[in-house]
């Protein structure tokens, strides 16, 4: 997933993709801990992607607060 993909998509997109992600690192933490995560590779890129779109989410609201 990158910036341009996540720029197209609506607040509403994004939010609901920011929960499957939460939810996504919350598993993979919990598999994590019972020693079951194989691919240890995949935390740190759903840890990015959160912050992906947590920083397009500001963006697109600062956006409308200067538009207003």
């Amino acid at each position: 997933m990158d910036a341009k993909e996540l720029a197209g998509k609506t607040p509403d997109e994004l939010r609901e993709q920011l929960v499957n992600l939460k939810k996504e690192a919350f598993n993979l933490r919990f598999q994590q801990a019972t020693g079951q995560l194989e691919n240890t590779a995949r935390m740190r890129t759903v840890r990015r992607d959160v912050a992906r779109v947590n920083t397009i989410l500001n963006q697109k609201a600062a956006a409308a607060a200067s538009e207003a």
